[in-house]
């Protein structure tokens, strides 16, 4: 009489049904740490919402974390009716006139940093991208205002449109840089072998491949020059060539500072980048985790 020998089953594998009886460690540290930080993040947004809805008159003597009894939109009135609409223009066409350059630019020369490895010199002009990341804003505002004085172009548009399109050029080399150097070789190859010119290639191919990486660079750069205040504050004088985030000042007095209005002022400021992020969230996110899942 034979025995059919029976499989040893290991000590250390478990089978699916074991894996759900087994009890989950909950991790109440990180729990507790997530709430800590929702707290932090919600509590000042609750606080301009609401400080937004408040008379100044009431402002000072009220709690500042209760809202009001009688909530009113004055700010958001005069806020509107102190030119908020060119503000808003002006910030609009220096964030659209540097945004698309600096992405188009920055993919161009991404394509020909990872595809034109035969063409010399490539690396070293790399490497001035690379170096543009280590010199901050801060440090070159005497340089660029000599520059933009030079060229005439002080106090207009166009004067915060080439400096930002400037210091957006390093960071999105880099990101692009590294998406279209994931894209599969053998597929250049090819489009190549096709007869597709590297025109072709760069934008039939290498733009439907990247478009996750290009439309996080393009939220961030957008971001960035939306949200900017040293530039239009160094570059510009008149009050028709300033910028959301500088017109903030058209509410603070020499004795006081109306804060209501000033909060107004900055929840209208968020609105079009909260649309931005809206739109462009599943992309924003694909492409910030893509590095880590590869």
């Amino acid at each position: 009489m034979t025995t059919t020998p029976t499989k040893a089953r290991h000590p250390l594998k478990t089978t699916p049904r074991a894996r759900q009886r087994l009890p989950r460690r909950r991790n109440w540290a990180g729990g507790l740490a997530g709430w800590i930080w929702l707290v932090i993040v919600a509590v000042p947004l609750y606080w301009t919402l609401i400080t937004s809805l408040k008379a100044q008159s009431r402002y000072y003597a009220s709690n500042p974390l209760v809202p009001s009894a009688d909530p009113t939109l004055d700010n958001y009135r005069l806020v509107i009716e102190s030119d908020f609409v060119r503000y808003f223009v002006n910030s609009l066409v220096v964030t659209a006139g540097a945004v698309v350059p600096a992405v188009v630019f920055s993919f161009m020369a991404a394509y020909a940093i990872v595809r034109g490895r035969r063409i010399r010199g490539l690396r070293a002009i790399n490497g001035l991208f690379l170096m543009g990341l280590a010199i901050p804003l801060q440090a070159t505002v005497i340089p660029v205002y000599l520059i933009i004085i030079r060229l005439h172009l002080y106090d207009s548009l166009l004067a915060l449109i080439l400096p930002s399109i400037a210091f957006a050029i390093p960071l999105s080399v880099l990101v692009l840089a590294n998406f279209v150097r994931d894209v599969p070789k053998e597929l250049f190859d090819s489009m190549r072998v096709d007869g597709a010119s590297e025109w072709t290639t760069l934008w039939r191919l290498a733009a439907p491949l990247t478009r996750p990486a290009i439309l996080t660079v393009t939220i961030f750069n957008a971001l960035t020059i939306w949200n900017g205040f040293l530039l239009p504050l160094i570059l510009t004088q008149s009050p028709d060539r300033r910028t959301l985030p500088l017109a903030l000042w058209t509410f603070q007095g020499q004795y006081g500072v109306n804060v209501p209005a000033v909060l107004a002022a900055v929840v209208l400021t968020t609105l079009p980048l909260l649309v931005l992020y809206a739109f462009g969230r599943r992309q924003l996110l694909s492409g910030l985790t893509a590095g880590f899942s590869r």
